[in-house]
């Protein structure tokens, strides 16, 4: 354990975060994301028992966005019919909000298939047991000033 780090960044997750380089991505999976599937060229953290909202929380506060680019996080965009319930995306803004000088602007929604490509060259995939449908996440680093 380390003082001040959240125990939600475990050993392997912090040595992830220590090796991305600016403009590396990471994504934040939800229960049903093909995680293994889009991952065959990262690495994949399986975090079962855990939901995406407390990891973004604990990775936001060690982890630099990227500066240099206008939305470095990227949610899921719900299929268009698709009523899936996406209030845990006020949860991101809020946890955004607070880890980031620019808020929510830094922010956007990308379609699903084009989500999916972003996330085939992810540097690594964070598998977690959300249940919350749409609630996939991806943050681009930045670099620390």
């Amino acid at each position: 354990m380390l003082k001040g780090i959240s125990p939600m960044l475990t050993p392997e997750l912090l040595k992830v975060l220590c090796e991305m380089g600016h403009s590396d991505t990471i994504v934040i999976a939800d229960g049903n994301f093909p995680a293994e599937t889009m991952g065959k060229n990262s690495i994949v953290i399986r975090m079962d028992g855990h939901g995406v909202p407390e990891i973004l929380e604990a990775i936001l506060k060690v982890f630099p966005l990227d500066q240099y680019i206008e939305k470095p996080v990227s949610l899921m965009e719900r299929v268009p019919g698709d009523n899936a319930d996406v209030s845990i995306w006020k949860k991101y803004d809020e946890i955004v909000s607070k880890e980031e000088a620019r808020g929510v602007k830094v922010i956007q929604k990308l379609e699903r298939f084009a989500f999916y490509e972003e996330a085939k060259k992810a540097y690594a995939i964070i598998a977690t047991s959300e249940t919350s449908q749409y609630a996939n996440v991806i943050l681009q680093k930045g670099c620390v000033l």
